[in-house]
């Protein structure tokens, strides 16, 4: 069975930094595609941020975090790390990360998420 767990979340300040890390247990080595991270707001729809790729590590990102989040990954040790920079109050969300399935590139096995709040 496979298990995300999300950690890192916390309070800072605008301008200051996060580093989130997703552990995958139990993921089968040709079972996904990439590893996404996702966010949520209060009262808002959750929001794609960006992705890495297993293999290449090959990264996307949505254009509001550009410049100032960066994903690696550590394939070994089945984590995906997402360094986060000059937070903005705006960023303040849950951080949710999930896999893509190769089969259709639909997203699953959410983790739990973890809350990152930015005070201004």
């Amino acid at each position: 069975q496979v298990q995300l767990v999300e950690s890192g979340g916390g309070q800072v300040q605008a301008g200051g930094s996060l580093r989130l890390s997703c552990v995958v247990h139990g993921m089968s080595q040709f079972g996904s595609h990439a590893l996404g991270w996702f966010r949520q707001a209060p009262e808002k729809e959750r929001e794609f941020v960006g992705h890495i790729t297993w293999i290449g590590g090959q990264t996307y990102y949505v254009d509001s975090v550009k410049g100032r989040f960066t994903l690696s990954r550590d394939n070994p040790k089945n984590t995906v790390y997402l360094q986060m920079n000059n937070l903005e109050p705006e960023d303040t969300a849950v951080y949710y990360c999930a896999l893509q399935r190769v089969v259709d590139g639909g997203w699953s096995d959410w983790g739990q998420g973890t809350q990152v709040t930015v005070a201004s």
